[in-house]
Formats: structure tokens, sequence, C-alpha cells
């Protein structure tokens, strides 16, 4: 399974959204300062999560997603 989600930092009140096959440990690694583009924004907040079967599906709502934030 593959995980397009959204996260909301606590801190700067700031939306990060990614995509994954391991949404629990993922959302781990953001909180422990294990991604540079996250650290410091901590703490994150999943806020919102979709699933998919294929990676390049969930790269594409990524993408799509990504677009809407801007």
């Amino acid at each position: 399974m593959n995980f397009v989600y959204i996260l909301k930092s606590r801190k700067t009140n700031k939306l990060y959204i990614g995509y994954t096959s391991d949404l629990r440990k993922r959302f781990i690694e953001h909180n422990n300062s294990e991604s540079k583009y996250t650290q410091h924004g901590i703490p994150w907040v999943l806020v919102y999560y979709e699933a998919y079967l294929s990676r390049k599906d969930a790269q594409q709502r990524e993408k799509q997603l990504k677009m809407y934030k801007s």
C-alpha cells in the first residue's frame, strides 16, 4: 500500500505533503528530525491521508496536491 499524506506543523502552521509506503514510519521520521525539510516544524500532526495500490498513483496525487498548495 502507498500513501499520500498531509502534515501540519504545530509550531509554524505550515503544511507538508508527501508520499510513502510506510505511513507510520515516515510520520515518526518527520517528528524525529530525520527529514531536513520538516525538522524545523516539529511537532507535526497528520491531518489527512489517502491510500493507493500503486506507487505511481500516489506520486501523481502528491504532485497534484502540491500544485493546489502553491
